[in-house]
């Protein structure tokens, strides 16, 4: 069953957390895309993008504990119906209110408020079908912010605490968000990651197994006191960059492989999908600078050769489709989108990437747009 609009869809960053400096990143204002969202889906629309990842920014939305406004947000729902995108939407991608982080003794119960209040608003506002991911990546959030002190509570040694918590609150949110609208979907996403080794082959096999502690502890297979469910697994899906397969002493893998150390991508994604048997895509991939055309060439070929080994996979979601800033240097930025920013952001296509792109979604979609229309918009 074809769950997504199209099988290529387009991300847009929208990390709300407090960075490294004690200093909270907008990504979504970073960018503009929050008020530039009509011109960005009518360029996704032109190269044929017809379904996205957007984010609420749940510390922005939240303007009081308990009080919210979803304005801006509506903003971005009345243009996809404009330029008819369907809309994936992250309540939480890293960030949250000020004052509050997963192990506080509060965090639960502003979630489940929060779950509650949208899955209202989306029913009473939207004519799609609600697909929402309660928590992006809770695997990645709980080392960055309880390992390596990348945000807050900005700790180390308390990956395992924070990840417990979070998905306590994962559960609490896909059951409130459930009650409020039976029908909405519910997408998990995580990163799909490949650590190597030469020794000590059945510690990194351990280690490898960690990737999957949030998916099965929201599937109840391990503590199953916080009433996770082989229900509320609907659709999962995988984040995939070049650093996500490194040495066990943590030096990434080298990019294009020469040789030939990786794991092919095909590989992981079977492994994936043989875990849970449920329905996937590629939730989050790109690369940046000159690289970006041939990752993704790279990126297709496996999903192709994944989907021909049975795996039921549903989409490619690239990300960011417009570039972004670094979280800890906004004045830096990553040249990794279809679509490239000016120092006032402006829309600047990079041309071999969407050239790229193009060839790779007729390789798939068996249609490919007028190029020439896409660099007209722009001109």
């Amino acid at each position: 069953m074809k769950l997504f609009n199209t099988f290529f869809l387009g991300g847009y960053e929208c990390a709300d957390h407090i960075n490294r400096s004690g200093v909270r990143v907008n990504l979504l204002k970073e960018t503009q895309h929050d008020i530039r969202v009509d011109e960005d889906y009518e360029a996704l629309a032109l190269i044929g993008i017809k379904t996205v990842r957007e984010g609420i920014c749940w510390s922005a939305v939240e303007t009081a504990p308990g009080i919210f406004d979803f304005s801006e947000v509506l903003n971005r729902m009345r243009a996809a119906e404009n330029f008819d995108i369907q809309q994936i939407w992250d309540l939480i991608h890293f960030g949250y209110p000020d004052g509050i982080y997963p192990t506080h003794p509060l965090f639960c119960e502003r979630f489940v408020q929060l779950c509650e209040a949208f899955a209202l608003f989306y029913k009473n506002n939207s004519k799609q079908p609600l697909f929402v991911v309660p928590i992006n990546e809770i695997s990645f959030l709980s080392w960055h912010s309880g390992d390596v002190r990348g945000t807050v509570p900005f700790a180390v040694n308390s990956g395992w605490d924070i990840k417990y918590h979070l998905c306590k609150a994962a559960i609490l949110g896909i059951k409130m968000l459930k009650n409020k609208d039976p029908n909405c979907t519910i997408i998990l996403v995580e990163p799909l990651i490949k650590i190597h080794v030469s020794e000590l082959q059945k510690e990194v096999q351990e280690i490898n197994e960690d990737q999957f502690q949030a998916m099965d502890i929201i599937a109840g297979r391990i503590c199953p006191e916080l009433g996770g469910s082989e229900n509320l697994l609907e659709i999962l899906g995988f984040n995939y960059y070049w650093d996500c397969q490194w040495e066990v002493n943590g030096e990434p893998l080298d990019w294009p492989d020469l040789q030939q150390k990786r794991v092919p991508f095909s590989a992981l994604l079977k492994m994936a999908y043989e875990r849970y048997k449920k329905p996937m895509f590629v939730s989050e991939t790109g690369h940046f600078g000159t690289g970006r055309a041939q990752w993704l060439e790279e990126i297709m070929a496996e999903c192709i050769l994944a989907k021909n080994n049975g795996v039921d996979l549903q989409g490619i979601c690239i990300y960011p489709v417009t570039d972004r800033p670094d979280w800890d240097d906004l004045t830096r930025y990553s040249n990794c989108g279809l679509w490239d920013l000016d120092e006032i952001s402006n829309r600047i296509p990079n041309l071999r990437y969407i050239d790229a792109f193009l060839k790779t979604q007729h390789d798939i979609e068996k249609k490919k747009p007028v190029l020439e229309q896409i660099f007209d918009l722009f001109r």
